[in-house]
Parts: structure tokens; sequence; C-alpha cells
């Protein structure tokens, strides 16, 4: 009995402690599976957002990264042809000109295989000159395309039976254009005068631009020395710093000498294309009603240098009553009340 109990309770011991280290590698095994599957969880969740975020980003950022891929436009287009002979045809529809020009979309059109140079508004003043417009735009759109411009066309006109006031109409159209694209450059363009040769660029420069050289009315001549009428472009820091245009110049005359004047005064000078790229077709027609001579503009013009701060942009008043995207241009229409 003595030498038999020592040995059963070995033997004993030896079992509870083989149970036990079984047991303990039981719960080792357990807790670990059980620690890397919760482990696991979150890294799945995680895994599965990054999935769902960068899917979102690259679906949202798609068009800006492939834009940032496309090489920028070179100054001077490869589709570029120099003077063209402009056709006037009768019978011209709204829809043969839209039918040309599939990729304008809302008045807006941006070339697909480059990155232009510039972001230009195109503003036209306008009251009762629907065919004018449409001779216009019928050149203007591939004019602009062939030259590769980012651009949006933005007819501005005036309702109501008050006297025309272009520049007035022109101040609307920079400050409306501005609410929906911080546009580089903005070309101040007569809805009777169309472009006849696309070396003639519609793009802003160091200096204000003036690209009417000549007209087939006045000979394909300046009209006079210091002219600034018709089409011209100012970027959009120049014409802030000039307080655009005043807006008391009520008829016809005067409100492109008033801007050459506010440009002079801030030393800037006044570029042009040679005579044979700036040549320009005017529509023939006679003076509208609401549009008589003003009688007042030499009276007007001798006041630039002290009222240029006080009467332009920063106190250009109207009443909006629509913006519209048609397919070919934005038409926004205002009114006026003259109070004298």
């Amino acid at each position: 009995m003595g030498i038999n109990f020592p040995l059963q309770l070995s033997y004993k011991f030896r079992l509870l402690l083989l149970f036990a280290l079984c047991m303990m590698v039981i719960g080792w095994v357990t807790s670990s599976y059980l620690v890397a599957a919760f482990q696991e969880i979150p890294k799945v969740k995680i895994f599965n957002r990054t999935i769902i975020w960068t899917t979102e980003l690259a679906s949202s950022n798609k068009a800006s990264m492939t834009k940032s891929k496309l090489k920028k436009c070179p100054l001077l287009s490869p589709h570029l042809r120099g003077t063209r002979k402009l056709i006037f045809k009768s019978d011209l529809t709204w829809g043969e000109v839209q039918t040309e020009n599939p990729k304008v979309q809302k008045g807006r059109y941006h070339p697909e295989d480059c990155m232009a140079l510039q972001r230009v508004a195109i503003l036209i003043p306008h009251r009762n000159r629907e065919k004018h417009l449409l001779y216009l735009l019928k050149h203007l759109h591939p004019f602009l395309q062939r030259q590769q411009v980012d651009y949006g066309i933005y007819v501005i006109h005036q309702a109501g039976d008050d006297k025309f006031n272009r520049a007035r109409l022109l101040n609307v159209g920079y400050l409306e254009a501005l609410k929906e694209e911080n546009w580089d450059c903005f070309i101040f363009h007569d809805v009777d005068l169309i472009p006849e040769n696309d070396l003639n660029l519609y793009m802003c420069d160091v200096h204000p631009k003036h690209l009417v050289v000549g007209r087939n009315s006045t000979g394909y001549r300046l009209r006079y020395k210091g002219y600034f009428g018709g089409v011209s472009a100012l970027t959009r820091d120049q014409f802030y710093m000039v307080n655009g245009f005043s807006n008391n110049y009520w008829g016809w005359g005067g409100e492109d000498d008033d801007l050459r004047i506010r440009v002079e005064i801030h030393g800037m000078k006044i570029s042009r294309p040679p005579p044979s790229i700036g040549k320009y077709t005017m529509i023939f027609h006679t003076r509208d009603k609401g549009n008589e001579e003003n009688s007042e503009r030499m009276k007007l013009l001798k006041q630039v240098s002290r009222v240029w701060q006080t009467d332009g942009l920063n106190s250009c008043y109207y009443n909006l009553l629509s913006v519209k995207h048609n397919p070919l241009y934005i038409n926004i229409t205002v009114n006026f009340h003259v109070t004298s």
C-alpha cells in the first residue's frame, strides 16, 4: 500500500496535467481564431468603404482628369482657313444653324482634342435684330470652333420701349455671365458685324484689343483714329479695372469712345490685328427706332475722367426678367427705366 499510493497519485496527477494542457491548447486556438476573426471584420469594412470612395472619386473626377491630360491648344489652330467669302441665305433657319453645330450645347462649346488657352464670353447687345443675330451665329460658331476656343455666347436683350442702351447691356452681360463661369476674356460684339478672317483671334491680350480694323462699309479702313467700337476684347480684370462701360449713353454713339478714355486713363494701350486680318462685313440696315443718335454724347465724353469711378459696373442697375439657355446662345432679357 505504501508503495502503490504514490504511484497512483502520480498517475492521476499526470492525467490531470494532460487534461489541463489539452484545455489550454483548445482555449488558445479558440481565442486566437476569435481575435483574428474580430480583427478581420473591420479590415473588410474599411476595404469595402475604400473601394466605394475610390469609385465615387474616379467617377466625379473623370471629366476633369480627362481634361487635365489634354495638351494645351496652340495659339494658331491647325483648323484656321484665313479669309472666307460670307454667304447670307435669305431662307436660313435656326434649325439649320443648330444642325450645323451639334457640339454647341446651351450656347457653350469647348474643344475636345486640346485644352483651350482661354475661356471666352461673347456678349451681344440686342433688340429687334433677330435676322442679324441668326446670320452672326451662323458664321460665328464655326469661326470660334476653328480657333479652338472654349466659349459661351450671351445675347443681352433689352425689353421695353426705352431708348436703347448698348453700354449698359454689355455691363449686364459681364455681370450675369460671371455668375455662370469665371471667364478669362470678354468680347463685346455688335450683332451686325461678321468677321471675315479666322486669323483674327477672339482671345484677349495683355492690352485691350480692338478687332474691327476695317469693314466693307468703310472700304476696310479704320473709321477714325482712336475708334474702339464694333468688336472689342478685354480680360475680366481689365474690364473690372476701368469699371466697365458708362451706363448713361442712351441711343446711338459715344459709349465706345468713353471706354477708350477709361482704358487710356489706366495707362493701357489698344492693340489691333493687321488690316488684312481685322476685316468685317457689316449687314446693312437703317437706324432702329429707339436708337436715335445721342445728342448728349460729346458732353458725356468730357466728364469721363471725373465720373468713371462711380459710373459703370458698380452702378449698373437693371431688372433681370429671364435667363434662358437656348441651344445656340444664352439669352438674358432685362429692361431699364429712363428717369430723365
